[in-house]
C-alpha cells in the first residue's frame, strides 16, 4: 500500500497547486458546480461519472458529474457539489475528502461551472436517483490523456469564442457498453487528468503544457471576456 499512498500523495498535492479557492466567485453569472469523485480501484485513480436521466429537460442521457445550480442556502461551490452528489448518487459529504476546486468553466447556459475535486472510498455503494441519474460508471484517469478512441471538433460559442470539443468513447467492461464523453465533461476530465499526471495527452489540448495554470487562467478569462462582450452588446 506504500506506493498506493505515495501516488494519492503525489495526487494531492498537485492538485492542491491548482486550487482557485473562491477567486472567481464574485463574477457576475448564475452559479453552478460539479464534484469531480476520484477513487482508487487496482491501485489506479478513476473517475466516477453519472448518465443524466432520460426523463431530464437538460441533456438526457449525456455523462456527467455529480452536480448542479447553486441554491440560495449553498455556503459555496463546494457545499454545491457535495449537496447535489448526495441528492443524485447517495454520496454522504462525510465521505467525501474534498482537494480544492479547479479552474471553473462556463456551459451553455452562461453558468459559471466549478469542479471540486474529492476522494471518494472505493467501497462507497451508489444509490442513483432514477429521476436525475439512470446509471454510474467508473473511468481510469489516465484514459483522458491516453484515450482508445477519441476525436475533436472545434465548436465557436454564441459570442464568437472558438474552442476545441474533446469527445471520448470509453468501453466499460462492467456495464457491457460503450458510454460517451464529451463537452464540458471532458473538458473537466482532461484537466484534471493532465494536473495530476503532468504527461502530455496523446491528443491536442488548448493549453501551453509548461505553464498549465496561467495558460488554463487565460483561456478561461478570454472565454468570459467573450461573454461579457456579448452581454454589453445586447443591452
Amino acid at each position: 500500500a506504500r506506493s498506493r499512498q505515495g501516488g494519492m500523495e503525489k495526487a494531492r498535492r498537485r492538485l492542491r497547486e491548482f486550487d482557485v479557492g473562491d477567486k472567481f466567485s464574485r463574477l457576475p453569472l448564475p452559479r453552478a458546480a460539479v464534484l469531480l469523485p476520484l477513487v482508487l480501484r487496482g491501485g489506479r485513480l478513476h473517475l466516477l461519472l453519472t448518465v443524466r436521466s432520460m426523463q431530464l429537460r437538460r441533456s438526457p442521457g449525456e455523462v456527467c458529474f455529480p452536480g448542479g445550480k447553486s441554491e440560495a442556502t449553498d455556503k459555496d461551490d463546494i457545499d454545491t457539489a457535495l449537496r447535489e452528489a448526495k441528492e443524485e448518487v447517495g454520496l454522504q459529504p462525510e465521505k467525501v475528502e474534498v482537494i480544492c476546486r479547479l479552474m471553473p468553466g462556463i456551459d451553455k447556459m452562461n453558468n459559471l461551472v466549478t469542479p471540486v475535486v474529492g476522494f471518494i472510498e472505493d467501497t462507497f455503494q451508489v444509490t442513483p436517483n432514477p429521476d436525475e441519474v439512470s446509471e454510474v460508471f467508473v473511468v481510469p484517469l489516465e484514459y483522458f490523456l491516453k484515450p482508445l478512441n477519441y476525436k475533436t471538433f472545434s465548436y465557436k460559442t454564441s459570442s464568437g469564442y472558438l474552442t476545441r470539443i474533446h469527445c471520448f468513447t470509453y468501453d466499460d467492461q462492467e456495464h457491457k457498453r460503450s458510454f460517451k464523453i464529451w463537452g464540458l465533461t471532458a473538458h473537466f476530465a482532461v484537466f484534471l487528468a493532465l494536473v495530476i499526471f503532468g504527461e502530455r495527452p496523446t491528443f491536442e489540448v488548448d493549453y501551453d503544457l509548461d505553464n498549465l495554470i496561467s495558460s488554463s487562467e487565460n483561456n478561461f478569462i478570454n472565454l468570459y471576456a467573450s461573454i461579457h462582450e456579448r452581454k454589453k452588446s445586447n443591452l
